[in-house]
């Protein structure tokens, strides 16, 4: 008679380490995707801050050489007289362009 009760307890000794060893091989293949996932975002999210930073450095250029141009037709067409009016305006430009960017490089912080 105490065969059924040792039995049964062998039986769900055994039932429980199943499901343990099963547990485990579902969690350790969940963090497993869970950190596959996350690499392969973290390295889409680097991929397009390059791509930002690239198309951001691209428009800088472009607008420094149009306002270099511009400049330059001002400077040339400009008389002498309003020579010093143009200087003002051109450092207040540059210290324009140093404030944005020093508000760029804190968010960037």
């Amino acid at each position: 008679m105490s065969k059924p009760p040792v039995h049964a307890f062998f039986v769900g000794r055994a039932v429980a380490e199943a499901l343990y060893e099963q547990l485990e091989s579902v969690l350790t293949s969940a963090l497993s995707e869970l950190g596959k996932f996350d690499a392969e975002q973290r390295e889409r999210l680097r991929h397009f801050y390059e791509s930002v930073e690239e198309r951001a450095n691209r428009e800088a250029q472009a607008a420094m050489q149009a306002r270099e141009t511009t400049a330059i037709v001002q400077i040339d067409s400009q008389p002498a007289s309003d020579l010093q009016a143009t200087i003002d305006e051109l450092r207040a430009e540059v210290a324009l362009v140093r404030s944005e960017l020093q508000r760029y490089r804190s968010r960037l912080q």
